[in-house]
């Protein structure tokens, strides 16, 4: 599954690409996520936390960086981790790079995403994964920009109550969105039927 994000961040690639390459400054601005374990410096271990409804997952496995261009401030990553309980895994190949806007540079996300296990049918049943990954980036994307200006000095103490926040490691929660996606089936599935009448 192939899935593309894009977010806005107030600082040039050249000042933005110090911290987005950075895994353990960019992972505990991922929601559920956290380092447990450093290899080296492009290998890390982890976890992260996902509640699918009355599910909840908690995957551990590695990542690391496979490609790093500080010149173009692009980047790929790899990441695979399986559940705890042995319900499934995940596998995805990100691929990020930084481009000059107006108000400071634009971090475009193409990743990659495979499932196995019962999490992979329960995912392409519910129709929940993409939005699932809109919701983690734009929750990334709020920390990050967050993370960026308390480093950068255009913080105050709402920053820091959101960085303390954000390093309490929370299960990301899919139930609104599964909810959304029913819905949304059901009230086109009444449509259809109005139509036909």
């Amino acid at each position: 599954m192939k899935i593309h994000n894009e977010f806005d961040v107030p600082l040039p690639p050249v000042e933005a690409w110090k911290t987005l390459r950075d895994i353990e400054e960019i992972v505990p601005c991922l929601p559920g996520a956290e380092i447990t374990e450093r290899v080296d410096e492009l290998v890390y271990r982890g976890h992260i936390a996902v509640k699918l409804g009355p599910v909840a997952l908690k995957f551990r496995g590695t990542v690391q960086f496979t490609e790093l261009d500080d010149t173009n401030h692009r980047a790929r990553i790899q990441a695979q981790a399986q559940d705890d309980k042995g319900r499934g895994g995940v596998y995805a190949l990100m691929g990020f790079y930084l481009k000059p806007v107006e108000d400071g540079s634009r971090v475009s996300v193409d990743t990659d995403l495979t499932l196995s296990g019962s999490i992979a049918q329960y995912g392409r049943a519910a129709g929940i994964i993409p939005q699932l990954a809109d919701q983690i980036v734009h929750e990334f994307a709020d920390n990050f920009r967050t993370r960026l200006d308390k480093a950068h000095g255009g913080t105050g103490d709402q920053s820091a109550d959101e960085s303390e926040e954000r390093q309490q490691v929370k299960p990301i929660s899919a139930a609104r969105l599964v909810f959304r996606v029913l819905n949304g089936k059901f009230t086109r599935l009444i449509r259809a039927l109005f139509r036909r009448s």
